[in-house]
């Protein structure tokens, strides 16, 4: 008995602790059933004056990646030998992640004033090559595509569903790894849900519209994205809504 509590306690000491940032106080949480769910329900939270967590928007229904959840680099700390996310693996990155920025085609939004928003335009890439010492950034040349890769990399490709998008901070600035994991959003599903993502976590326009308008910089939005078992076990020690 005493040397399974000295395990034990060992394992606890080498555990990295981890909560929430006690500045943010507004979180997108989503909820799939498990790690190989393409489902999933998105629910927006937002922390009172007295510290407690209410439920404001949701849940909605939504889609993730065609092969389920893995690990994502993030705020939380990574799991020793867990799945980790990677370029082209079909997953959604899970944990916990900033949000912010949005892109689109339209000329404006209903946002909140101090949420970015840019009108993409043919000149509007977001890099998804490994090997690109732009790897998961946005970038605006100065002429029109015309190299092979200037043109793979576009955001505006005539395709509605990316026509509004809000960043997930996966795999982000200063320092994305080559070939963790790149361009996540949030964005508006194909087939009305019946297709799957490879990675981003979509939902119908209207709610995506709707929880836009409600994001605010000034509260450090933040997205928890978990299977069900997870959330549960984690919700306590990570502080979660």
């Amino acid at each position: 008995m005493a040397r399974l509590f000295c395990a034990y306690l060992l394992l606890s000491l080498a555990a990295p602790a981890f909560e929430l940032p006690r500045d943010s106080s507004q979180v997108v949480v989503g909820i799939t059933k498990s790690w190989q769910s393409s489902h999933l329900t998105v629910s927006l939270y937002e922390k009172n004056g007295m510290g407690i967590w209410h439920k404001v928007d949701g849940p909605w229904g939504g889609r993730c990646a065609k092969k389920g959840l893995a690990w994502g680099r993030g705020l939380h700390p990574l799991p020793a030998k867990a799945s980790r996310k990677a370029e082209g693996d079909w997953r959604t990155p899970a944990g916990v992640f900033r949000i912010g920025g949005t892109w689109g085609y339209h000329k404006s939004i209903k946002k909140h004033p101090k949420l970015p928003y840019r009108q993409i335009t043919t000149r509007d890439l977001w890099v998804e090559d490994p090997s690109s010492p732009h790897y998961n950034r946005h970038l605006v040349l100065k002429h029109e595509p015309r190299e092979n890769w200037e043109i793979r990399a576009q955001m505006r490709q005539g395709d509605y569903p990316h026509s509004l998008k809000l960043f997930i901070a996966h795999n982000a600035l200063p320092k994305p790894i080559p070939g963790a994991g790149s361009s996540i959003f949030f964005h508006i599903w194909r087939g009305d849900g019946a297709k799957p993502t490879s990675g981003c976590t979509t939902m119908p326009e209207a709610y995506l519209r709707t929880l836009i308008a409600r994001i605010d910089p000034g509260r450090n939005p933040l997205y928890v994205l978990l299977p069900k078992p997870d959330y549960d076990r984690l919700r306590g020690p990570w502080r979660l809504p």
